[in-house]
């Protein structure tokens, strides 16, 4: 070992280390990474010769990659060190390791650790009058390595690339069998929007679908005390110093902090939990390519034409999800004839819809009349609808939307989501 192999190894030994939870601790390995004894290859070409003692990440035959992502509460927990430092493990017993892509953000401690790997060039792309760098996904399909690091999983893409986020460069990586880790911080996530601009009074504008965590083998939390954060952030471990006052009295309060964490952890948790169920199901009798759902429970979440009504998609879905039960999304139209305004403020819900997984159904007709009649067809166990907290004189008088559902939903459970925040 060279002497500045040994300055790198001293240096990162020495760093504190954020505690860190991962699915493989509660669980058995991921699917796709075997450690155990077995011979794993193929019926009938089974080679009793071969050395039972694996590398952790061997496999034999490979259909889609495996996902690893770093969660972490906040920027500066970690997660980018964390993923170099289990990566160099992996390179050091014979993986083929590459970086497609990792944001240094000027710290010198985790630049230290790209020493020894391969780096796919980046692609320039020019946008707005400056160029930017981006991840170069051809170059990492036509490299064919066997596990890619790919930093800021929520990152939008500029014009130009064949993707509009990273994420879904991450699947494309994926389909092709190539193993991906990828770091995130909880706030990006979509169904997270709403929730984190209540508690934080900030409005994250770069997030990725629920679905791709799920899609993920294994979800490991970087997890740091909230002072110990900001420690690091007055120290300039995190941001410029120009940038550190504000930083540190907006987004990173030791209030939004603990508040983030805990949404991490609960997130992990139910990563953990959705993990399970699917690997029960895979491993049950039973052969089905369809997640199992709840036998009783179905959710139907009606929504306006109005980009507002987001935040009743977001809540409906992670309802449906806790109760792993079907659901749909639904809107009606009052008539035919609709505005450019009008196709221009639902669009939003239908994309958000689509990233959800959801369907995205649309009536024309009465609008109480039609949703009772779908909540009834579909034997919806539970209605999500919203409603503003500032009624109309009309509205106070004579009942608004809502109150007209209502009225004619009886025996089926009704959820209703504030639009005012």
């Amino acid at each position: 070992m060279s002497e500045e192999e040994e300055n790198l190894n001293r240096q990162t030994n020495s760093r504190p280390r954020p505690r860190q939870l991962s699915l493989s601790e509660i669980m058995e390995s991921p699917a796709g990474f075997e450690s155990d004894g077995d011979n794993h290859g193929p019926p009938g070409e089974q080679d009793p010769e071969v050395n039972e003692e694996r590398p952790p990440f061997w496999r034999p035959y490979r259909n889609r990659g495996s996902l690893k992502i770093f969660l972490g509460a906040a920027a500066g927990v970690g997660k980018t060190y964390a993923m170099l430092e289990e990566a160099r493990d992996l390179k050091a017993q014979g993986m083929d390791v590459v970086i497609g892509y990792v944001e240094l953000h000027g710290r010198k401690e985790t630049e230290k650790l790209l020493q020894g790997f391969e780096i796919i060039p980046r692609r320039q792309v020019e946008y707005r009058g400056t160029v930017q760098e981006e991840m170069d996904t051809a170059a990492v399909l036509a490299r064919q390595p066997q596990l890619v690091l790919v930093d800021e999983l929520a990152h939008t893409n500029p014009p130009g690339l064949d993707h509009t986020k990273r994420y879904e460069d991450i699947e494309e990586i994926l389909a092709a069998g190539i193993d991906v880790y990828s770091t995130v911080n909880v706030q990006h996530l979509e169904s997270l929007n709403d929730r984190v601009y209540e508690l934080t009074k900030t409005r994250v504008r770069e997030t990725f679908p629920d679905r791709i965590l799920d899609l993920a083998d294994n979800v490991v939390l970087i997890d740091l005390p909230p002072e110990e954060l900001r420690e690091r952030i007055r120290q300039g471990k995190v941001y410029r110093q120009d940038k550190i006052y504000q930083a540190l009295n907006n987004f990173f309060k030791t209030s939004n902090l603990l508040v983030l964490r805990e949404l991490a952890l609960r997130e992990t948790a139910d990563a953990v939990e959705s993990s399970a169920s699917q690997r029960h199901h895979k491993d049950s009798d039973e052969v089905s390519e369809e997640e199992p759902l709840s036998a009783n429970s179905f959710v139907l979440i009606c929504v306006l034409q109005n980009p507002r009504e987001a935040r009743i998609i977001r809540r409906g879905w992670r309802i449906a999800r806790r109760l792993n039960a079907p659901v749909e999304v639904v809107t009606v139209w009052t008539d035919d004839n609709r505005k450019a305004s009008q196709e221009e403020a639902i669009a939003p819900l239908r994309l958000l819809t689509r990233s959800l997984k959801m369907p995205f159904i649309e009536l024309s007709g009465d609008p109480v009349e039609l949703l009772v009649n779908e909540a009834r067809t579909k034997r919806a166990t539970l209605v999500v609808i919203g409603e503003s907290s500032r009624p109309t004189l009309r509205e106070r008088l004579f009942g608004g939307f809502t109150d007209k559902v209502l009225r004619q939903l009886r025996g089926i459970d009704v959820y209703i989501v504030s639009l005012t925040a």
